[in-house]
């Protein structure tokens, strides 16, 4: 009976160790931007930009997403909005000065998350969240490019995909 205990013992010892928890981050740049007026630092999406963000959200359509953030900022909140919009939460406005701080790592553990960002911040987010300098700023065209990194334990990998 006792070897019977201490087997059941080792297997839910074993299980739960290997139980680590999973995050998922999901960073894009904003959609395609008004630029009309050159000395405008805070535009609104253009026509494509918002044609781009209605297929943001398809995109996101057949991902759980637990949280949606964006910067303080038209463009990236325009871009956020109808893919929180389509999974039911609110978009959360993150400082691009503290990205990726403890309280922002705890308010994120064990879930999904997309985050809106610009084509400096979005790269300079996901190397915060590697802890090494991995990318590079992105094309100021590139519109398209969704980073995925996923932390399991001390486990992290990342991967750039390019979304028509």
């Amino acid at each position: 009976m006792k070897k019977l205990h201490f087997l059941l013992f080792f297997i839910l010892l074993s299980a739960c160790n290997s139980s680590e928890i999973s995050t998922t981050y999901y960073l894009i740049r904003h959609a395609e931007k008004d630029r009309t007026v050159q000395t405008n630092s805070d535009p609104n999406l253009n026509s494509q930009g918002l044609l781009r963000a209605d297929m943001w959200a398809k995109y996101f359509d057949s991902i759980a997403l637990d949280a949606v953030y964006a910067s303080n900022y038209k463009r990236t909140l325009q871009t956020a909005t109808p893919t929180a919009v389509n999974k039911g939460v609110a978009v959360q406005v993150y400082d691009t000065n503290s990205m990726y701080d403890a309280l922002f790592q705890k308010a994120t553990l064990g879930k999904t998350v997309l985050i809106v960002g610009h084509s400096n911040t979005t790269p300079a987010f996901v190397n915060l969240i590697l802890a090494q300098e991995k990318y590079q700023s992105m094309n100021d065209n590139d519109n398209s490019s969704v980073y995925i990194v996923t932390i399991k334990g001390a486990k992290k990998i990342s991967q750039i995909l390019r979304v028509p």
